[in-house]
């Protein structure tokens, strides 16, 4: 009686078993219909995706496009205004000089005009002209290169003769025959000068 009745309740639990199991397989089945209804959409809504990406990429191709052009504009218009620059710059590169030149050619125009000048009130005119023209040149940034009693430098002198001095070093400028000039530290003209050399000992 006892083994009959384990023999029915184990038969109830493998029924209940295969039921749970049974079940258990209904939701999966059920689960994995609704996943695959779930990612699988309609033709309709896959149409109505890809165009969305396709404004989407059409949009930030227009965009793409408006700033190629805009940049394109901008680097054109650089390009017009350095050509106008440099234009100029050929053009009225000596600007400067002329406004500097302009008073000193009024003194001297002055300066002719008078008549009946003396010898000393034109040496004074010449000297008042000498310093307009030295005043000029400073304000172009251009400075003399008188080198009397300094080292010769072969890179702002030229050496137009050599002469034997025992009063000074050997190399030295014992006379500048022209003045030399530099524009803001380039060297436009050297200066003409008389080197001294050691004097040869009489055997």
């Amino acid at each position: 009686m006892s083994a009959q009745k384990n023999d029915n309740d184990e038969s109830i639990e493998n029924t209940l078993d295969e039921k749970t199991a049974n079940e258990q397989d209904v939701e999966n089945t059920v689960a994995g219909t609704q996943n695959d209804e779930a990612t699988t959409e309609s033709p309709e809504k896959n149409a109505d995706s890809l165009e969305a990406q396709l404004e989407n990429a059409q949009a930030k191709a227009k965009e793409n496009w408006d700033q190629y052009l805009r940049a394109k504009a901008e680097m054109d218009n650089l390009r017009r205004r350095n050509t106008k620059d440099v234009e100029n710059a050929h053009k009225y590169g000596i600007e400067k000089f002329a406004n500097e030149l302009l008073p000193v050619l009024d003194g001297m125009a002055m300066g002719l005009s008078t008549e009946d000048a003396s010898a000393e009130s034109l040496r004074e005119g010449v000297e008042l002209t000498l310093s307009m023209l030295g005043k000029m040149m400073e304000n172009l940034g251009i400075e003399e290169v008188d080198p009397l009693n300094e080292k010769f430098d072969a890179e702002k002198h030229q050496a137009m003769s050599m002469q034997p001095n025992a009063d000074v070093e050997p190399n030295t400028v014992i006379a500048v025959m022209q003045k030399g000039y530099v524009l803001n530290d380039r060297l436009i003209r050297p200066a003409m000068v008389m080197v001294s050399k050691a004097v040869e000992e009489d055997n």
